[in-house]
C-alpha cells in the first residue's frame, strides 16, 4: 500500500490561541489546505473544476483532536480519498507531528456539485478520473 498523499505545515504563532495550542478551526484550514494540495498534484485545478461545470463539496466532517500543537511545531497533512458506489466519497486525513505523534484526525464526506444544477453528479470518481493527470493520488 503507498502512503498518503501529505504536505508540511509549520504552527504559525498568529494561529494560536491564549493557551498558546493551535486553535481548534484551524486544522480544519490545514485539512482543506492539504486537500487542496491533492487536486493541484493530481493535475485538477479550480478553473478546470469549473470550466467542468463541477465543484467540491464538503457534506460532513468531524475531528478528533489527539494532541495540541504549539507555534514552530511542524506537521504532515495527510489525504486519501476512499470512493463509494454513490454520489458521495470519504475523506480521512491526519495531521501528525514529525516525532510520529497524531495532533487530530479528521474524516470527512464530499461530493461533487454540478455548478449549473446545484445536485451532486452521480459518479464523482469518473470527474476526477477524467480531469486529472495523475488519478493514482485519488487511489483511481
Amino acid at each position: 500500500m503507498t502512503e498518503p498523499f501529505s504536505v508540511r505545515v509549520t504552527v504559525r504563532g498568529y494561529e494560536t490561541d491564549i493557551q498558546g495550542h493551535l486553535n481548534q478551526s484551524v486544522y480544519v484550514n490545514y485539512a482543506e489546505h492539504a486537500r487542496w494540495s491533492l487536486l493541484q498534484a493530481a493535475g485538477i485545478s479550480q478553473t478546470g473544476l469549473i470550466a467542468k461545470g463541477v465543484g467540491p463539496v464538503a457534506l460532513e466532517m468531524t475531528v478528533r483532536y489527539r494532541r495540541e500543537l504549539i507555534a514552530g511545531d511542524e506537521v504532515e497533512v495527510t489525504c486519501g480519498f476512499a470512493w463509494g458506489e454513490g454520489k458521495t466519497f470519504r475523506i480521512e486525513q491526519t495531521i501528525r507531528k514529525t516525532d510520529g505523534t497524531v495532533a487530530a484526525e479528521i474524516t470527512g464526506v464530499g461530493g461533487l456539485m454540478d455548478l449549473k444544477e446545484r445536485k451532486l453528479v452521480a459518479d464523482p470518481r469518473e470527474y476526477f478520473r477524467a480531469l486529472a493527470t495523475d488519478p493514482a493520488l485519488f487511489g483511481l
